[in-house]
């Protein structure tokens, strides 16, 4: 090992008095890159699928397109305080890695209950993404990169119908009870029967059902996102 290789592994930490193991940073950067890759390779299935599940509901899920951006932001704002001090990989990321994809395989060979979830598959990238990132840069640099890493997984997928009925079916009561009500007070004549509303007009009945979108789940999701990064910024 030449002496300038030396050097870029092995720094003194001065609140411990003691020689650490300090890769270079480009080093890191680009064992990360590689890492990334297999990473994405391995998760391909959900990434693309979030993808299709994007691009085939714009007005829906079309901002998870974007969130992996706003994490970068996120990172870019707070590049000072990461490159403050030298990264020190953590061994500890690596067992986490690990549980992150077993739990991906489980999801996908496992029982019923697990194979094929699309956000049980999307918790898994996330703890894998972690486990990563801490393996890489260890648990000083977290400080500032577990938001970042939070963020996407939260808001970058798609929720999936089977969690989303539980909220929506009672959101959907809401608005056509909410309508039912606005419209019989501005001397609109109207009957609700379940999420049905009957609009009466001439005597002729005018059904209207209040449809799943009606809830404002999914649209409230993406303004969380918004309003999330808003006050991470603020």
């Amino acid at each position: 090992m030449t002496a300038s290789m030396t050097q870029s592994a092995i720094a003194i930490d001065p609140s411990e008095g003691r020689a650490v193991l300090a890769p270079s940073r480009a080093w890191l950067v680009a064992a990360a890159i590689v890492l990334l890759a297999v990473l994405t390779a391995t998760f391909w299935n959900f990434l693309s699928a979030q993808v299709r599940f994007a691009l085939r509901s714009p007005a829906d899920w079309g901002h998870t397109l974007v969130i992996p951006g706003i994490a970068a932001s996120f990172i870019w704002m707070r590049r000072r305080e990461l490159l403050a001090e030298p990264f020190r990989p953590a061994w500890t990321g690596l067992p986490i890695l690990i549980a992150g994809v077993g739990l991906y395989i489980l999801c996908t060979f496992g029982p019923s209950a697990f194979a094929l979830h699309h956000n049980a598959r999307g918790f898994s990238f996330g703890v894998s993404l972690f486990g990563l990132v801490l393996l890489l840069f260890g648990w000083r640099a977290m400080r500032w990169l577990w938001f970042p890493i939070a963020y996407v997984v939260v808001f970058g997928q798609t929720v999936t119908d089977r969690i989303l009925n539980v909220v929506t079916f009672k959101l959907q009561d809401i608005s056509a009870r909410g309508a039912d009500v606005a419209l019989n007070l501005i001397g609109v004549d109207t009957d609700r029967a379940g999420n049905t509303l009957t609009v009466w007009r001439d005597g002729v009945p005018h059904p209207l059902n209040v449809a799943e979108a009606c809830s404002g789940m999914r649209m409230l999701l993406a303004f969380l996102a918004l309003g999330v990064a808003i006050a991470f910024t603020g």
